[in-house]
């Protein structure tokens, strides 16, 4: 019995939402945590996106990628728009999960990380725009203390 598009719908938001929350309350120090959020979830995601673009991209008459129209039609059947929803959970939850972890080795708090994984989960670009230029801002930062402490000692 086929599943309808409400309902897959459904199932991968939650599956989503579940590696966001782990990424945000979760300690870090349990190894699975990372794997799970970064790995497992969005590649499952991967396979139903990848059987909805299988089974239902071909068939969209007008479709392709040369013009917003084409864009358009690609996406006008509800399987093609899911399959497009389930490409933005998947893949940014990956790359929240890949923040996280280069987040955690720069030595940003949790704090700091939470508003970065909400932007990144709620506008994917701007929240990897954000970790961008925090992270770099921590490292200049860490680069500027270490340099004064080496002052200090000559």
């Amino acid at each position: 019995m086929p599943v309808d598009v409400e309902t897959l719908f459904s199932w991968s938001s939650n599956l989503a939402m579940i590696g966001w929350l782990l990424l945000v309350f979760s300690p870090r120090r349990w190894e699975w945590v990372l794997f799970t959020a970064g790995i497992v979830i969005p590649g499952l995601l991967s396979v139903l996106y990848g059987g909805l673009v299988m089974a239902h991209f071909a068939g969209a008459e007008g479709g392709g990628y040369g013009s917003l129209g084409e864009v358009r039609a690609l996406f006008a059947s509800d399987e093609a728009l899911l399959a497009g929803w389930v490409h933005y959970l998947a893949f940014d939850l990956a790359i929240g999960a890949l923040i996280a972890r280069r987040a955690d080795a720069s030595g940003l708090t949790r704090l700091v990380q939470i508003p970065i994984l909400f932007f990144t989960f709620m506008f994917g670009p701007l929240g990897f725009l954000l970790f961008i230029l925090t992270d770099g801002g921590w490292r200049a930062i860490a680069r500027l203390g270490g340099a004064a402490e080496k002052g200090a000692t000559a």
